[in-house]
Order: structure tokens, then sequence, then C-alpha cells
């Protein structure tokens, strides 16, 4: 217990050290996080601090190691389940500060989440099993790999998807943590004990930086990172006794029930718009509570709140007994419909809050697009549909504006890009693109990117755009109809 104990502290002062050397290179390497109309923070903050997590947790196993105690002989006592452990966490870790630094597509993500995943089933860190009501245990055999895939992938973006506040997805973590220590601790699983105690020294030492107002932020380097750990030590009881224990998924699962119930509102809520899965917005709960006037801080002690009610539910469950379990989960059931319904009451606020709201973007719009409309159907040349495209971008206050030509199309490859932009506003802006056809058939793309706090692009900017690609369109079939009768006439004047 000693030698646990010391790991959390030490894991908490070298990552507390850590932390500001990180984001001194963070800033060095553009790593940073702009302020955007969807995101809550009014200034740049380096990201990319899930390195000093990363350092945090490692350095005190290294320093077991060398020391040679017990705890490291237990640890390292099983390879196999260490090595698949030590190569996915550090492949999403990578994976995170690459994003951090250029940013990443989320399908590229989470092809990389996968094999991550698939290093640890490898491992031996699998769901072999699973324990139903009056059924006992039931193997699912090749369902297992798509299970343990699904488990890891899913918490890795959970956490991900909750990390919307300074200090919020490093503190349900470390409740998470939490949760697994006590679990193993009572069931004398050191192992785990050791991984717990140490992933919740280095969270403390990043709260110290990270927390309201917070001077860097974990970046997808800690968010993923803290989810694979989370998800994959859960697994470790299941793989040590080679049985579907509750601590293998129910007790974690009600532990981050949380950011597990914000990210699967959040993908029905993406589905029932029929937008993307991966497309950001501003819909997840911290923004929320935020819209209905909480401050920073106390929007992050609510979410404090409930995470600790999903973490004394979770020991509930593994404590009690069968009526004891019954009732914890009956609360946590009454529980999740009262977020569902507070929720579901946020949205017809935050509905007429937007009613009231006149979209920036599409106001700009509404007054230079009249303007542009004429001036473009009648504009002497290519050149000059460009330049005024620019202007329209300028005032209107769009993000970037570029022409992606298909072969033998008549405009070229162009880009408008706001001197201002940043690489996060760019990568998280929303736009909307048209096809534009000129009279022989030949396509090209035109698209418009600009920045949104729904997430999304407004049906009144969208159709204002749209007439301006209609507009582009007829200045391209206009022109080669002319060009054509110009032709014809050369030629009836030689005959």
């Amino acid at each position: 217990m000693i030698s646990t104990l010391a790991t959390l502290v030490l894991a908490m002062l070298v990552t507390a050290a850590l932390t500001p050397l990180v984001r001194r290179a963070a800033l060095a390497l553009g790593a940073v996080d702009d302020p955007t109309a969807r995101r809550v923070h009014s200034r740049r903050i380096p990201r990319m601090g899930g390195i000093a997590i990363v350092i945090g947790f490692f350095v005190p196993l290294v320093v077991l190691f060398a020391l040679s105690t017990d705890l490291a002989r237990i640890f390292f006592g099983a390879p196999r389940i260490v090595g698949g452990l030590i190569v996915g966490s550090l492949l999403v870790a990578g994976l995170g500060l690459l994003d951090d630094i250029v940013g990443l597509g989320a399908k590229r993500k989470l092809v990389v989440q996968v094999i991550a995943a698939c290093a640890a089933y490898v491992g031996g860190l699998r769901i072999e099993a699973v324990a139903l009501p009056f059924m006992g245990e039931v193997q699912i055999g090749w369902l297992s790999l798509p299970a343990t895939v699904l488990w890891i992938t899913g918490v890795v973006n959970a956490l991900n998807l909750i990390d919307g506040l300074d200090g919020l997805a490093a503190g349900i973590a470390f409740f998470a943590c939490m949760t697994n220590f006590v679990v193993a601790f009572l069931t004398h699983n050191l192992l785990i004990c050791l991984l717990s105690a140490t992933l919740a020294g280095a969270i403390l030492g990043f709260l110290i930086h990270n927390f309201n107002p917070a001077t860097i932020f974990m970046g997808d380097s800690g968010s993923m990172f803290l989810g694979y750990m989370l998800a994959t030590t859960s697994l470790m009881g299941a793989a040590s006794q080679k049985s579907p224990t509750l601590i293998a998924i129910l007790v974690p699962l009600l532990a981050l029930g949380l950011p597990i119930m914000d990210m699967l509102f959040a993908m029905v809520r993406r589905f029932l718009e029929r937008r993307p899965i991966f497309s950001p917005d501003r819909g997840h709960i911290h923004h929320r509570l935020l819209d209905i006037g909480l401050t920073h801080r106390r929007a992050v002690f609510v979410l404090y709140g409930v995470s600790l009610a999903f973490t004394v539910v979770a020991l509930a469950v593994h404590l009690g007994r069968s009526w004891q379990i019954g009732m914890a989960l009956l609360v946590l059931t009454l529980s999740i419909v009262g977020v569902i319904r507070f929720v579901g009451g946020l949205d017809a606020t935050v509905l007429r809050q937007h009613r009231k709201t006149i979209d920036p973007v599409a106001e700009g719009l509404r007054r230079v697009v009249p303007r542009a409309l004429s001036r473009i159907v009648s504009a002497p040349s290519l050149e000059d549909i460009y330049r005024l495209l620019s202007q329209l971008a300028e005032e209107a206050k769009l993000l970037a504006i570029e022409v992606t030509p298909t072969p033998g199309a008549r405009l070229h490859p162009w880009r408008w890009e706001q001197s201002e932009a940043s690489k996060t506003l760019l990568r998280e802006g929303v736009s909307a693109s048209f096809s534009v056809v000129d009279a022989h058939g030949v396509d090209a793309e035109l698209r418009f990117l600009w920045d949104s706090a729904q997430g999304v692009a407004s049906p009144q900017a969208e159709i204002l755009l749209r007439l301006v690609a209609d507009a582009v369109e007829d200045f391209l079939q206009h022109t080669e109809r002319t060009r054509a009768a110009a032709r014809a006439n050369r030629v009836q004047v030689l005959s």
C-alpha cells in the first residue's frame, strides 16, 4: 500500500513539474486552441498537455522497476498484458499528439483507435463472456474481438467528447480511477491498484494547471490516453480472473456513466439532425449548462457531482447484495431519466434562444449577397469572379472560399483564406459546398467555410450561398454561350 501511495505522489509531482515545459513546447509547435464560436474559452490556450500525463504515468513505473519492488514484479510479471497495455496506450497517445499539432480527421483517428484496441485484445485484455440475469455466464465466442474493440474505442471517444470545460475530463477520469482502485483493493488486485493510483496521481498533477482558469488543455493526447487506460484497466480484472467480473465491465461502465451518456446523446442528436456522427457541435451537456447561465466553474462542479453519484452507484453495485444492486440500478435509471428530461427542457430553452439570435454570418450574407449577384453575372472575366468572391467573403466574415474543378472544367483551382484564420478555426468551421456546371456540362465544387456556434450551417446561410453559386454558374454558361455565338458569327463572315 505504501508503494502504491508513493507512485501516486510521484506521478502527481512529475506531471505537475512537466506541464509548464509541455506548455512551452505546445506554443512553439503551434499546438494551441484558438477561441471559436463553438468553444467556451476566449483566448488562445496551448493543448498537448496529455504528454505530461503520459510521462507522469510511466515514470513511477520505471522507478519501481529500477528499485525491484514487489509491485514491480507484479506489474512486469504479466508481460503479455503489460505489453498490450503499453503498446496500445502509446499508440493512442501518439495519435492524439499528432492530432493536437496538425489535426487529423475523425475516421483516421478511429482506425488507429481500433488498432490500439486490437493490441490490447492480443495482449489478453478482452471481453470473453457476459453475465446475464437468470442465465449466468455466457461465452460470446467470436464476438469477443468486436465487443472488446467497441468497449475500448467507445470509452476513448466518450472521454474525448466530454473534454469541453477546464478540468472536466480530468476530474471525471479521476473519479473513474478511484472507483477502479477501491474495487481492486477490495478484491486484492494489486496490479489494478497500482495502475489506478498512478493514473490518478498524474491526473491530479495536471489538474493543478488545467482547472479553471486553465493555462493548458490536455488535448486529444491526454483524453484518448486516459480513455484507453480506463477501458483496458477495467478489462484487466477479467484477464486475471478469467471471468466476467463486475469490475470488468459493469462497475467501470457506471463510473464512466456521464461521458458515455453524453456520447450516446451526441450520436442520437446528430443522427436525428442528419449530420455526420463525428461532426462537432455545441450540444453537449456542459454546453447546455453554460447556455442556461451557469458559470464555467459551477458547470464543472455540477458535472463533478453527477460523476460522484455514478461512482457511488458503481460501488454500491459491487458491494451490495441482489436487492441492493437492484435499488442502485433503479436509482441510476431514475437519474438518467431525470437528466434526459432536463436536457430536453434545455433543448427547448436553447431553441428559443437561438430563434431570438440572428446568425451573424447569415446576417452578413443578407447584406452583401444582393450586391454581389448582379456583379458576378456581369463580370467581364474569371479573375473578376474570384475578386468578387473575395470581397463577399471579407464583408460577410467568412473563413475561406475554395474552388475545386474536375478535369476539363473552365474554373481553375483557387482559394481565398481569411488572414486571421487559425488552424483550429479552419478545422472546426462549418462549410457549404455547391456544384457549378459550365455550358459543356463540366462541374466544379465551390465551397464556403465559416465559424458557427451551432457547429452546423444555418438554412439561411446555405440559401444565400446557393444564390451565389447559381450566379457563378450563370456566368460560366452565359460566357460560353456568348463565345460560341461570337465564333459562329466569325465563321459566317469568313464564309
